[in-house]
């Protein structure tokens, strides 16, 4: 089956079809368009800046579609007129048949990468644009100059984003803020702190001269629920600024800033932007993954009635055993499931290699455009997409303000403060330990309060 060789030799050398039939002038030159085009993506890949980031973008995602069509299609024909030209007419009829056969599926199945190409390419562009928003051109304007040629940081040392676990749901009215972490990047290195504030805060500060400062001027303070409960912790403060847009002369959906700007004020830290992820749609995320393995230290209760169950031991979790060990406080209280939260992102951020995201991408898309909101800027994704690979490569060390280190009902808003610096200020090498998330009589001494994002992880 000579035909079938050469039309398989041209997938790779075309041209090499065009030569054996005697075509020279149309085999050299497609032979040698291939070559120069090969020259040509080594040369963007070599000479292309920060190749990684770009591909973020939309004209680099719209040319990319466009050329994988392109080339979908010249393959195509590639493969049809190297059968034509290899002149199958001179095999016996059944040979003919065959070759015919199975050229036309070769045909087919060259045109298959490039379509899978320019659906993930497509994917990836609709879901970007879904998820980030775009910065509107006056406020491009008023960015510094150096945010927007060489250094797109302006000179800044880190980044800091707020990540939040959110119950908004259809049947929900507003937003709970359950879960609140600020990652703390160092912008060269990847090196990066993970600051974790519990939900149950009390007396919430907020930053002298605004909306919310003037309201409660001693700190979130509210009447008791009818039922007992408490509506004044800091997982209420977007709820809250939601719900009184009166307080901000009117603009609606203050939540997201209030909530930033209270915590960067609580951390003295300023907070560039912020994730929240729907801790409904987190389950979704894990499952579009393949599942997440996670050593479970001791069986976890969920469920209004008690009813579901996390089995203790080290196995794959599907989404929703995922979603609810790192949720659930049933039996077990605010500062446990904060650890197991910890524990959680640690093994996503382990296991969600770049082989996993390829082969489930349709999956993670979109699951991704349901579990996500942001304010990041779309224009910075082609800066921060490197830097997320720098911190999956780099030490991520956390801090959590929980008892015995902060008492949460009345909290030590200067120590808070200082000890965020120290931990974001400390070299990565320095020594880290566990902190119990129980309070203790006689704690050990300790050098610095940080820890491994995984440390404790596992251990009961």
């Amino acid at each position: 089956m000579g035909v079938i060789g050469w039309l398989l030799l041209s997938v790779v050398l075309p041209g090499a079809a065009h030569l054996r039939a005697g075509w020279r002038k149309t085999g050299l030159a497609l032979l040698g368009c291939y070559v120069a085009g090969l020259l040509a993506l080594l040369w963007i890949v070599l000479s292309t800046d920060n190749l990684i980031g770009h591909l973020t973008e939309d004209s680099w995602l719209t040319a990319i579609t466009v050329t994988a069509a392109a080339l979908g299609a010249a393959w195509f024909l590639l493969i049809v007129h190297s059968f034509v030209v290899l002149k199958p007419a001179r095999l016996p009829w059944g040979a003919q048949i065959l070759a015919g056969t199975l050229a036309g599926l070769l045909a087919v199945a060259v045109v298959l990468p490039f379509g899978v190409v320019t659906q993930y390419v497509w994917t990836a562009q609709k879901t970007l644009n879904d998820v980030f928003v775009d910065t509107p051109v006056e406020q491009q304007a008023q960015a510094p100059a150096a945010a927007k040629e060489e250094d797109p940081w302006a000179g800044r040392d880190r980044v800091n984003i707020l990540l939040i676990g959110g119950d908004g749901d259809d049947d929900r009215v507003g937003i709970r803020t359950d879960s609140m972490n600020v990652a703390s990047v160092d912008v060269k290195t990847g090196n990066s702190v993970m600051v974790s504030l519990p939900r149950n805060l009390e007396d919430v500060r907020f930053r002298p001269g605004t909306p919310m400062a003037e309201h409660f001027p001693t700190g979130f303070r509210l009447p008791p629920d009818p039922g007992g409960g408490r509506s004044d912790l800091l997982n209420s403060v977007w709820e809250y600024a939601d719900a009184h847009p009166e307080l901000f002369g009117g603009k609606q959906h203050q939540g997201p800033q209030v909530l930033m700007d209270t915590i960067g004020y609580t951390l003295g830290l300023k907070i560039d932007w912020y994730v929240l992820v729907n801790i409904w749609g987190f389950a979704r995320l894990v499952d579009a993954i393949g599942g997440v393995t996670i050593t479970v230290e001791q069986d976890v209760v969920f469920g209004k009635y008690n009813e579901g169950l996390v089995k203790a031991g080290t196995r794959k979790l599907k989404g929703a055993d995922a979603m609810w060990y790192a949720r659930s406080r049933t039996y077990s209280d605010d500062f446990t499931r904060m650890r197991r939260q910890r524990c959680v992102l640690a093994a996503l951020l382990d296991q969600a290699d770049p082989g996993t995201v390829l082969t489930r991408f349709n999956k993670i898309a979109l699951a991704t455009k349901e579990l996500i909101k942001t304010d990041v800027p779309r224009q910075m994704l082609k800066d921060l997409v490197p830097l997320a690979l720098k911190v999956k490569n780099a030490k991520v060390t956390s801090i959590q303000f929980v008892p015995p280190l902060i008492n949460t009902g009345s909290p030590d808003w200067d120590k808070i403060r200082s000890m965020t610096q120290k931990a974001i200020q400390a070299p990565a090498d320095s020594p880290t330990v566990a902190m119990s998330a129980k309070p203790s009589k006689t704690p050990a001494p300790t050098k610095s309060p940080t820890k491994e994002l995984s440390e404790g992880c596992g251990v009961s």
